[in-house]
């Protein structure tokens, strides 16, 4: 049996996501606990966009439910003695089960994801129901073939090595990037959505999507349900921008995981790591405010969550006391007796630096021989979770380095390394947590690894147990770990070691083994504190806060969706702030009297990232065109030279011009520059100067830009990242060396510059109603626009103009903003185009005033 969406495998894949229909056949089937609504506006964008929820007014419905989204479901199951069906129980160590001890007690909990067995077609319906009345569950089938190129295909084979810092340099066709295995990936994260979509009450529930299986589920969600609220963690490292970008899909994967409201890593590396990709690829910065991280995306703000999850206390505790009762630790200590014992347990995966930690042993027993006979490493390897690449080689690589140690420094009685090539039962590994004087983790890259917490806990025993049977007794523990896995930050009082370095972890190894009882002592109960409060509960609990409170900006906004495929995101924008409508605009500019246009020039007539400064002839066309008409007064308000200004603009003999920001204005061609400022002395310039040069020097790509009336250090064909860093620093020294000097140091669109302080783009738009006003000629007009910081200037005095008389009291303002985002004018245009088109519909309605021997019907 085969799904019906596996027929469009190809068109999911491009991106060309088909529409679905919307669970109806399924709650058919199945009796669930809740119907979905889906309340709202019905966008028509296109076909998808068809069943998609705009749901302009927010809920006022207090959410009760979380679905907890995950490639597998927090289930054991087994086959029933008489083969009859399935027995399905809870997984009590799975960390999706775990978190629900951080939700508040009367918060519904419904899980969606995979079964690790395969189930018939033929039972599919049946289990699903049993899953959903049993555990609250809705499991995802995945086809056979979908589910190897999905699970052991892209996730195992490139997204996992990827994030993991290994580029596919072999020449084998198997590591390279397989487009028919991201088909499968997009496919299967397709699946899980439509099994969401079964159950969700999108208005009010909450979806927390879980690790790199299930990355660009964010899309498919947000697709269709605009307002949805949701959250991602990821579980893996995030790798660093230089080796991310190397996937041929990064910005897919980047796009979709933007549409989640908040995302989780564990550490700061592994978010600083997303950030920087964020800015290098999307040109996104972000901010920091009261202790959150937060990217701007198209209106909405994205929290970025730094948390490290934790282990389960109870469960810990309830697994030492059934080893107790087995015996287990008494066995050992019999086994072991009069060794020191230290304990590797790690996945059988190539980036866990098994045999680097089996090396630093041998390194140990030669450098310090008092440990031969004495010091025993114990390394439990836990089966391969999938198909993983190199895992046989690295797997018959560690087999023969131990038989090889064992050989040289084994004796009757003794052998240095005890290697445990099966699946440990967890009472066993409780017992020899207990057991170990240290506890060793090589990982070479490792998203968290909670080995560490869970033998800190052993370690410090619970009561009345065989472990700890004299409760006085002091508590140790002593730990060696990789800098390179996530819980390193949060042990500071373990030994940090970098594990590629074989003979600095067989000192370490000494060292923690040697290492007085009273230090060890110490050690352990700061470590114990830590654990014991940062548990998984806490974790869970601080993730679900964040999410509420990431969720709520985005209730009080208009939210619509664009974009295709991948591209697809949702713009979120306040209720005030509105598309600006040319048919309003040009309605009102019809009936007035009396107009001021300010229009910025870079950004706004002339795109960003022309090459070729100069405006074009229809720019120039149609400036004359407004400039003619006697109605209207038309300014280009720039922060460009006076003299360039001068020379692009001559064929538009009214035009009025203020340049670097106002500081010079000039009303018309024939008219005399005045200055605005009351900065004369320019002396400071001799003191910003090299300080900019001194940066230029150090930072590729990056010039100077020297004015009358201001310099500007702008870096936009520098490396961004450096660049930024850069203009940080500069301008934190400008402002210390400036102190004393009637200028203003601001960071801009990919600039520094620093002027005069009492020249701004605002003041020029007050000059100019100001002086409209006083000739009797009050604006009852006005269009501003600009596109960048300093017209946000223009925009805070043109909404208050009206206020303070300098405007007519019925004046129609128009202050509008290029490109959707936060801004103080209340309209916005998407690009420079955009602003060319409503400058002709202007132009088309203008009464330009007749040249001499032209018939004055003519209109420009």
């Amino acid at each position: 049996m085969m799904s019906r969406s596996y027929t469009n495998l190809l068109d999911l894949a491009s991106g060309n996501f088909p529409a679905m229909g919307s669970g109806r056949e399924f709650k058919e089937r199945r009796r669930l606990p809740r119907v979905m609504s889906v309340p709202g506006i019905v966008s028509e964008l296109d076909d998808d966009q068809a069943v998609s929820v705009s749901s302009d007014n927010p809920s006022t419905i207090s959410t009760d439910r979380i679905i907890i989204v995950a490639n597998q479901l927090p289930l054991k199951a087994k086959r029933r003695e008489d083969d009859k069906g399935w027995s399905f129980s809870w997984n009590e160590d799975a960390l999706l089960l775990q978190l629900k001890d951080g939700f508040p007690e009367e918060m519904e909990v419904l899980y969606v994801g995979s079964l690790r067995i395969d189930i018939d077609p033929a039972e599919q319906d049946d289990v699903s129901q049993y899953l959903l009345d049993k555990f609250k569950c809705v499991p995802t089938f995945l086809p056979p073939d979908v589910l190897a190129k999905f699970y052991d295909g892209f996730c195992k084979r490139q997204l996992w090595p990827l994030f993991h810092y290994k580029l596919p340099f072999s020449t084998d066709k198997s590591h390279r990037f397989d487009r028919s295995l991201w088909e499968a990936y997009v496919l299967a994260n397709k699946l899980f959505f439509q099994k969401v979509v079964e159950i969700i009450n999108p208005e009010d529930d909450y979806i927390w999507v879980h690790d790199y299986h299930l990355m660009v589920l964010p899309t498919f969600l947000r697709r269709r349900f605009n307002r949805v609220k949701m959250g991602f963690f990821l579980h893996s490292p995030f790798p660093s921008s230089e080796i991310y970008r190397t996937l041929p899909v990064r910005e897919e994967i980047m796009k979709a995981l933007l549409n989640s409201d908040i995302i989780g890593f564990h550490t700061f590396d592994y978010a600083r790591h997303f950030l920087s990709c964020c800015s290098r690829m999307l040109g996104l910065e972000y901010q920091s405010k009261r202790g959150y991280l937060g990217l701007e995306y198209y209106g909405r703000t994205i929290s970025i969550k730094i948390m490290p999850v934790g282990i389960h206390m109870g469960r810990i505790e309830s697994v030492m006391r059934m080893a107790d009762e087995e015996c287990k630790a008494r066995e050992l200590r019999q086994q072991f007796e009069g060794k020191t014992i230290l304990l590797g347990i790690d996945d059988m995966d190539i980036f866990k630096g098994i045999n680097l930690k089996i090396l630093a042993m041998e390194q140990m027993l030669k450098q310090h021989p008092k440990w031969q006979g004495r010091a025993v490493l114990v390394q439990i390897v836990n089966p391969a979770r999938g198909k993983g690449i190199h895992v046989d080689e690295i797997h018959s690589e560690i087999q023969e380095s131990c038989s090889r140690i064992n050989r040289v420094f084994g004796r009757p009685g003794y052998e240095p390394i005890v290697f445990i090539d099966r699946s440990v039962p967890i009472t066993e590994k409780v017992a020899f947590y207990s057991l170990a004087e240290c506890v060793i983790v090589t990982a070479v890259r490792d998203g968290m690894n909670l080995t560490p917490y869970e033998y800190i806990v052993c370690r410090q025993g619970i009561s009345g147990s065989e472990s700890s049977s004299n409760v006085n007794d002091p508590k140790k523990s002593m730990l060696v770990i990789s800098e390179f896995i996530g819980c390193s930050p949060s042990l500071s009082g373990a030994i940090r070691v970098n594990p590629w370095n074989v003979e600095a972890t067989a000192e370490a190894m000494n060292e923690a083994i040697s290492m007085g009882d009273g230090e060890k002592q110490l050690r352990h109960e700061k470590h114990y504190r830590y654990v014991s409060t940062h548990d998984v509960a806490y974790w869970s609990r601080s993730f679900l806060q964040d999410m509420e409170r990431a969720c709520t900006d985005l209730l009080r906004k208009r939210c619509w969706g664009i974009g295709l495929s991948f591209g697809f995101r949702v713009v979120a924008l306040d209720p005030n702030f509105k598309k600006l409508s040319i048919d309003a605009m040009v309605s009102a500019y019809k009936r007035a009297k009396s107009r001021a246009i300010l229009l910025d020039y870079d950004g706004t007539v002339m795109p960003q990232n022309s090459i070729n400064k100069s405006p074009s002839r229809e720019v120039i066309s149609l400036l004359e065109s407004l400039c003619a008409d006697p109605k209207n007064v038309v300014f280009i308000v720039s922060g460009r030279g006076r003299n360039s200004l001068s020379e692009w603009f001559t064929p538009c003999k009214k035009l009025g011009i203020a340049a670097e920001h106002g500081y010079f204005l000039r009303w018309s061609q024939n008219g005399e520059w005045e200055t605005c400022g009351n900065c004369s002395d320019f002396g400071w310039m001799q003191i910003a100067e090299p300080v900019m040069k001194l940066y230029t020097e150090a930072t590729d790509g990056s010039s100077i830009e020297r004015k009358e009336s201001a310099l500007v250090w702008q870096y936009r064909d520098a490396d961004l990242g450096f660049g930024s860093s850069q203009a940080k620093e500069m301008l934190d020294h400008l402002e210390s060396v400036l102190a004393n000097e009637p200028v203003a140091a601001k960071s801009g669109q990919f600039i520094v510059e620093v002027k005069p302080q009492d020249v701004s783009k605002g003041l020029v738009a007050e000059k100019i109603f100001s002086s409209m006003s006083d000739s009797g000629k009050q604006a009852d007009f006005v269009l501003c626009v600009g596109d960048d910081r300093s017209d946000e200037d223009m925009f805070e005095i043109v909404s208050s103009a009206i206020s303070r008389n300098i405007l007519s009291s019925n004046a129609s303002v128009f202050a509008c903003t290029v490109g959707q985002k936060p801004s103080k004018a209340k309209y916005y245009l998407d690009d420079t185009s955009e602003v060319i088109c409503m400058l002709e519909s202007l132009a088309e309605e203008s009464d330009s005033s007749p040249c001499i021997g032209e018939d004055s019907g003519d209109s420009s």
